[in-house]
């Protein structure tokens, strides 16, 4: 965001740096955290007389601090991991935020380029089995749903998962092909609509589909957006009394 309003295409190297500890910490803890949201609605609905046990309130700051644990390590291993290696390529990184493929083409290290390759490989891995058991539980999810005789029972659960499901995939897919796919096929417009939508559209659509389908959110959002308009409306007629 500052380089968008200052125009300008620098950063130092402390600031990539930190740019990728806190990009891979903070998407490595969305993933765990949208993963325990499908194991949150697979127990609501297809195990609901146990979910006080199973998601009581000792479980669940187990699960969330274990969500951030996993980000903070999966950060710094692929922090040390990539800044330990010599950048002889020049400075030039062709992505619009410092992504570590794009790093990676600076390295002149051939050791230490497969080490960070295959610490992806193994991170990729690891988030395409979060998604299998994601997959696995809006799978039971879904033949439960269809079992409700309730028309309105079956089109909120559905309401409620598919949308999550949807941001989920979007986010795996284009996460997972951003980092693993052949440099034959790498072309700056396609890294970057790949980079667009695992870092920006997914975490952006997140406060849309959960936050949004709260109804006490929507009214406060309603009433700060009457408001706002309110008071432009106010100040315009004051500004033309005044002229």
């Amino acid at each position: 965001m500052h380089n968008s309003l200052w125009d300008t295409t620098t950063i130092s190297y402390t600031g990539c740096t930190a740019q990728v500890f806190f990009f891979f910490f903070f998407i490595s803890a969305e993933f765990s955290l949208l993963t325990i949201m499908c194991y949150d609605r697979y127990v609501a609905i297809c195990k609901p007389l146990h979910y006080g046990t199973l998601l009581g309130s000792r479980a669940c700051a187990h699960m969330a601090a274990a969500a951030w644990a996993t980000g903070f390590l999966n950060a710094l291993l692929h922090t040390a991991s990539t800044f330990s290696l010599p950048l002889c390529q020049g400075n030039a990184l062709g992505q619009f935020f410092c992504e570590i493929p794009h790093i990676l083409k600076l390295s002149c290290s051939h050791s230490g380029y497969l080490r960070e390759i295959g610490l992806t490989v193994v991170s990729s891995s690891l988030i395409f089995g979060g998604f299998i058991f994601i997959v696995f539980s809006y799978v039971q999810i879904f033949r439960a749903v269809l079992r409700i005789p309730s028309q309105q029972g079956r089109h909120k659960a559905f309401s409620t998962c598919l949308p999550h499901l949807a941001v989920v995939s979007l986010f795996v897919s284009t996460a997972i092909f951003a980092y693993l796919k052949p440099p034959s096929i790498s072309s700056p417009s396609l890294d970057l609509a790949l980079s667009v939508l695992y870092s920006v559209v997914s975490p952006a659509l997140n406060p849309f589909i959960y936050s949004l389908r709260n109804q006490e959110l929507r009214d406060a959002l309603r009433k700060m957006m009457t408001g706002c308009f309110s008071a432009a409306i106010t100040c315009l007629f004051s500004s033309v009394q005044h002229s």
